[in-house]
């Protein structure tokens, strides 16, 4: 079964690596991952897992709080434009509302930093 997991993290560097190393010790594939700030002091993050179990004790040792267990919708669309725009608006005609949106794919991962440069630098 896939599964969102919704954590709020403090907005601080480093944060989400505790995320990462903690599930990678634990075995668990992170499928999706999507981590947003608001200016708040705190980020909100959705991982995609298939294993939410393990996931969820992982985290819950490295002393990562879990607020929301969903399960989750995971489509496989075709990377070209409209893509998004066939599939959301058979959800609208029938009124359903969506709570939560992402892409979750195999090779991409999109990173935004406050720095961009020096992202790149450590990444290289």
């Amino acid at each position: 079964m896939a599964t969102d997991l919704t954590l709020y993290l403090d907005d601080e560097p480093g944060e989400l690596a505790l995320v990462g190393d903690a599930l990678g010790k634990a075995g668990v594939n992170i499928a999706g991952l999507c981590a947003v700030t608001s200016g708040g002091g705190q980020a909100e993050v959705h991982i995609l897992v298939h294993d939410a179990t393990s996931a969820f004790e992982a985290l819950q040792s490295a002393g990562i709080k879990v607020a929301e267990e969903q399960e989750v919708i995971v489509l496989d669309v075709k990377d070209q434009p409209g893509a998004l725009g066939e599939i959301v608006h058979k959800l609208g005609a029938a009124k359903i509302n969506l709570e939560t949106a992402y892409l979750a794919t195999n090779t991409r991962l999109v990173l935004r930093a406050d720095d961009l440069a020096e992202a790149k630098a450590a990444l290289a």
